[in-house]
């Protein structure tokens, strides 16, 4: 592994509050991601070195692919489907709509295809008043994990026997055996525990030889991980201190995106540090990613 690769900030001229939620799109040869607190997903061609952005009335949390091209959600409002060409969102199920305090975080589909996604207190950031939810084929969202505080990064081991969770303020990175054809997880256990020097753990993603990239916000990094030996085997600086998730993408999976916000920060702070909220990649990493998975919907869900 390259202990010091160089990382570039991608020419998108837009600064994202809470930018969020990378996800590679092979077919189309483009990065999403989202500005949570402004309803913006925005698109990446490297190809031709295309933005497109497109605005939504509400707070996008996390998007995933769908396998007809399309894009499932986790929003203020709970799941649904967004259309970028119209802009439109076609509401799915609010497991939360009692708790108007709550909004959806991070979220990633499963291998077979169900969209998983978790909530927080956006308000009053009380403890354990989120949950994580799956999403299922026929637009069902079943609690998971109760008593969770800001859900966060989701990953699934390629034999698809685990999947690791964070649940930031915990400051752990946690493993479960997971059941893909249930969709059930169990035996819980701590994998490893990020120190507080390092920041808080916030998104993150798995590469093909199992390991774990966590975006380290408050730590001006990612790290990578062992969560077989707990042990940190390297981490990559960013010019940002709140770094917020990654993804590897471009055609052989071994551009590894970065994103970053700027939400909270002090203008002592914007000025020290003025690519707060921008879009970063190291190119040709050592070590590539997998595809991420898509949501696989019952016949007749999308009107």
């Amino acid at each position: 592994m390259n202990s010091n690769p160089e990382v570039y900030r991608v020419p998108v001229m837009v600064s994202c509050e809470l930018g969020e939620g990378p996800v590679w799109d092979k077919d189309q040869n483009r990065l999403l991601w989202v500005d949570i607190l402004r309803g913006t997903v925005h698109e990446w061609y490297p190809g031709d070195r295309r933005h497109v952005s497109k605005e939504f009335p509400i707070k996008i949390g996390a998007i995933a692919l769908t396998e007809d091209g399309g894009l499932v959600a986790a929003t203020r409002n709970g799941f649904a489907m967004l259309d970028l060409q119209d802009q439109s969102i076609a509401p799915l199920t609010d497991p939360e709509s009692k708790l108007p305090n709550n909004r959806f975080n991070d979220g990633k589909c499963d291998p077979v295809g169900r969209f998983w996604a978790g909530t927080m207190d956006e308000v009053t950031g009380e403890r354990g008043a989120g949950s994580l939810y799956m999403l299922d084929e026929s637009g069902q969202a079943l609690t998971k994990i109760s008593n969770v505080s800001c859900s966060n990064g989701l990953a699934w081991s390629a034999d698809q026997k685990t999947m690791y969770y964070i649940d930031t303020p915990t400051r752990e990175v946690v493993a479960f055996d997971f059941d893909s054809e249930a969709g059930e997880i169990s035996n819980k256990r701590v994998v490893f525990d990020v120190p507080q020097a390092d920041g808080l753990p916030d998104g993150m993603t798995i590469d093909a030889e199992g390991m774990l990239w966590v975006a380290l916000w408050g730590g001006w990094k990612i790290a990578r991980w062992n969560p077989k030996t707990g042990e940190k085997l390297t981490e990559i600086n960013l010019p940002v201190s709140q770094v917020t998730s990654c993804a590897f993408g471009g055609s052989n999976l071994n551009d590894l995106y970065i994103t970053s916000a700027k939400v909270g920060l002090s203008a002592e702070s914007l000025a020290s540090q003025p690519l707060a909220g921008a879009l970063f990649v190291v190119k040709n990493m050592d070590v590539g990613g997998m595809e991420p998975f898509r949501y696989v919907m019952q016949d007749g869900l999308r009107s």
